[in-house]
């Protein structure tokens, strides 16, 4: 597998992960406060990041990199206010 190919599937990847991420947000299945749902907005952007910066979307990279931001400061504001489980 190429390196090209390799980065189109990671932003696929992405692009999948944050589609499932809003749909099962907006059926009422994860809460947009749930660690599942910030995650899986995370991990997706960061396979858009990845694959907008070597296709050189800057715009849409600098979005992504904000996008990861807010989840990683929703995450550590539920880490903060909820105990973790076990």
């Amino acid at each position: 597998m190429t390196l090209a190919l390799a980065i189109e599937i990671i932003g696929w990847i992405g692009a999948v992960l944050i589609l499932a991420a809003y749909l099962m947000l907006s059926t009422g299945r994860l809460s947009g406060q749930s660690r599942l749902y910030q995650w899986m907005n995370v991990v997706g952007a960061a396979g858009f990041v990845l694959n907008s910066g070597w296709n050189g979307a800057l715009p849409s990279a600098v979005l992504n990199v904000i996008w990861m931001g807010i989840g990683f400061m929703t995450l550590w504001q539920i880490r903060r206010t909820r105990p973790s489980a076990g």
